[in-house]
């Protein structure tokens, strides 16, 4: 049972990945539409991508805990 909420615990770092990857792939588009306007867009990216990254690693302090705690 411990297992189980650790194992949901840690699903927050595959949605970080999958954000992440896709927040690359629009910014991308957008520098490839519109190059003058990089600077911009590599600073967006970059906060969106530690704001994501923050989420992973909450979610897998979650599953550490969670395994430690009550394991």
């Amino acid at each position: 049972m411990i297992a189980i909420g650790a194992g949901i615990a840690a699903l927050a770092c595959i949605g970080a990945g999958i954000g992440i990857g896709i927040a690359a792939g629009k910014a991308t588009e957008a520098v490839a539409r519109q190059p003058e306007a990089e600077g911009k867009i590599t600073k967006l990216l970059l906060l969106g991508g530690a704001l994501a990254e923050a989420t992973a690693i909450y979610g897998f302090v979650v599953a550490i805990l969670i395994i430690v705690l009550l394991g």
